[in-house]
């Protein structure tokens, strides 16, 4: 692509703000802006926000699913041309519009070095379930001597083993969704904690289950399968969210499911947000009705600065339950970020100088 002035990118979405030195041998060719806030589509004044931003852009390097790109926004981007994504799927982005439109998106490959059958992700659950268990940041609250997030009073002056944690061996872990990230979960449940695995979902079989079992070296019998989703929820001591957000999908764990598990258990969630009714998950947290939840994902990303979620010395005191956050950190690991980077720039040199592009999703 040759033209008399330069191409105009718009990087977005990059919270640690890394990506700039990743473009730097694009100086004086393309005309590069960054855009740290993210603005939600769905929201109708930041739609049109949205759209105002974008528009003299040729160029648009997004981050995961982080901004939405629905017709309604693509279709008045009429300079849009190449539009970046990371990985190889995003379901923020309506490629039908795209391919209507001739908009070329393009992704980038995964992890670098990458190693076959584990995932960052199922190293952020499994920091979650073993963070909330043993309660590491009451703890470290604790011995630091300061009461700012923790549930008691007493870590002002310093104290020392005030609470009690829960256990894992022998204890069931319940996976919603066996898939590749349910079954890592799984099998580290099982040889890492000595836990007991039930797994359902819409289509999951115990055939199914043996053969993501054997798949990882165990035998038959290794991954039960739950009769229902209510058996799941009830025997559960760790339920554990694998599922693939869809229309379909979408609050697929509601208030009776919540209602069904014990008051010992809590729930992990490092797949998508919407896949609980958070007002739901809320209600039964205020009740105390549960020991807890550790989540990664919410229903908003960027979680709202007046987020329920965001209370400071709420969760865990006066009978409610305990909660831990983590800010959707499930695949943002240094290597995967600055690969990533690397990536949209050779894309937008290929794209400047005409050349194919690799990686492309929709054309």
């Amino acid at each position: 692509m040759s033209s008399s002035t330069p191409v105009k990118l718009a990087i977005l979405d990059d919270y640690a703000s890394i990506s700039l030195p990743h473009f730097q041998s694009l100086q004086g060719q393309v005309q590069i802006d960054t855009f740290p806030t993210t603005l939600n589509a769905r929201i109708p004044e930041e739609h049109t926000k949205l759209v105002e931003r974008l528009q003299p852009y040729t160029i648009v390097s997004s981050m995961r699913e982080r901004t939405l790109f629905p017709r309604s926004v693509l279709e008045k981007l009429p300079n849009l041309k190449l539009l970046l994504t990371t990985g190889m799927k995003n379901a923020a982005i309506d490629l039908a519009a795209c391919k209507d439109l001739g908009i070329t998106v393009a992704g980038t490959m995964g992890k670098p070095n990458a190693v076959q059958g584990y995932d960052a992700t199922n190293e952020v659950t499994w920091a979650l379930i073993l963070g909330f268990a043993k309660d590491l940041v009451h703890g470290d609250t604790l011995v630091q001597g300061s009461n700012s997030s923790a549930s008691d009073p007493n870590a002002a002056s310093g104290g020392w083993q005030t609470h009690l944690t829960a256990g894992l061996a022998g204890k069931t872990l319940g996976l919603l969704g066996l898939g590749r990230l349910g079954t890592q979960c799984a099998v580290t449940g099982t040889l890492g904690f000595g836990m007991k695995v039930l797994a359902w979902s819409t289509s999951l079989t115990q055939e199914k289950a043996d053969e993501a079992a054997q798949s990882r070296g165990l035998p038959k019998g290794s991954f039960r399968v739950a009769g229902s989703k209510k058996e799941l929820f009830e025997q559960a001591d760790v339920l554990s969210v694998h599922y693939v957000l869809s229309e379909r999908s979408r609050g697929i764990v509601g208030a009776d499911d919540l209602a069904a598990m014990k008051k010992s258990a809590f729930v992990v969630n490092t797949s998508r947000g919407p896949l609980i009714d958070e007002p739901a998950l809320l209600t039964t947290l205020e009740a105390g009705s549960i020991r807890g939840v550790a989540l990664d994902v919410f229903e908003v990303e960027p979680l709202p600065k007046d987020s329920p979620w965001r209370r400071p010395n709420h969760w865990g005191r006066d009978g409610r339950s305990r909660v831990l956050l983590s800010p959707h950190m499930g695949y943002v690991e240094e290597e995967t970020m600055h690969s990533w980077y690397d990536y949209h720039c050779r894309a937008v040199e290929s794209f400047i100088k005409g050349e194919e592009l690799k990686f492309i999703i929709q054309k």
